[in-house]
């Protein structure tokens, strides 16, 4: 036990140290990934807007017209704040499944911590992330939704949600080296967990057994804190939201530490 403890500990400070000392690739990577993703885009940026944009009109129909939902607060601006960190999650999951085997090259070729290719996804999500919050911004001042202290707990929500997504994020990547099937299965996946999570209705307007089982599932806390601290003025649910800091980084160190110790099988499975 002392010495899987021990092995354990050096682990975690192999890899930190990997990330400081390779910050600079890590960077240069999200800049080479921004620039292949736009380059030839004649919108730009405009594409991290234009997709929560029309999802948005599309569940703000369904949900305002056909089938009510009748929210204390505007329904465009719920759906969202919800759409808007569930897009980066979804997101960061699909570029991070593919990472590996799109860069089998660099892969095979040199040495460097391989977590620089989930993380890099995740960064150039994080950046569309915050290009599309301008239009929360010009929602918030419509709706008339006040700036408040809460507002100050927003690096604190999102620090937890980036530690999930890239726990997450490893455990694609390294399952789709091995099993290319992972790519499509996550896909699925991510479709069937937006209507699993309170991105587009409340979970609690489901009730009974079902609604306990979607409590379950972190990304709703998450997306629940950001609308608590966005647009109702209020401290995220303090039990549900320290459930959800629990399992993220707890995914992030699992994820993490697997992804580690598999990376030497990674140039003969490409």
């Amino acid at each position: 036990m002392p010495s899987k403890k021990k092995a354990l500990i050096t682990d975690i400070r192999e890899m930190l140290l990997e990330q400081i000392e390779y910050r600079e690739l890590l960077f240069q990577m999200t800049r080479r990934d921004l620039l292949i993703r736009y380059k030839q885009a004649v919108m730009g940026f405009g594409w991290a807007i234009f997709m929560p944009v029309l999802n948005t009109a599309i569940f703000t129909v369904i949900f305002t017209r056909v089938s009510p939902l009748n929210l204390e607060i505007p329904y465009p601006i719920y759906v969202y704040a919800g759409l808007l960190p569930w897009n980066f999650f979804a997101s960061s999951l699909r570029f991070s499944a593919t990472s590996l085997t799109t860069n089998s090259n660099l892969v095979t070729k040199i040495y460097f911590p391989r977590e620089v290719f989930p993380f890099s996804a995740i960064l150039v999500a994080l950046v569309d992330f915050a290009v599309a919050a301008i239009l929360l911004v010009g929602l918030m001042i419509y709706y008339r939704a006040g700036v408040t202290w809460y507002f100050l707990l927003l690096p604190l929500i999102l620090v937890v949600q980036v530690a999930f997504t890239a726990g997450i994020a490893l455990l694609l990547a390294m399952g789709n080296l091995f099993l290319r099937d992972v790519k499509y299965l996550s896909e699925g996946v991510i479709t069937v967990w937006m209507f699993a999570t309170s991105v587009v209705y409340p979970v609690e307007r489901i009730g009974g057994k079902l609604e306990m089982l979607l409590r379950l599932n972190p990304m709703t806390p998450i997306i629940d804190a950001y609308r608590s601290v966005l647009i109702r003025n209020e401290l995220p649910p303090a039990g549900p939201f320290t459930f959800a800091v629990v399992v993220s980084f707890l995914v992030l160190a699992v994820g993490w530490i697997t992804f580690h110790r598999a990376e030497f099988k990674f140039a003969e499975n490409i």
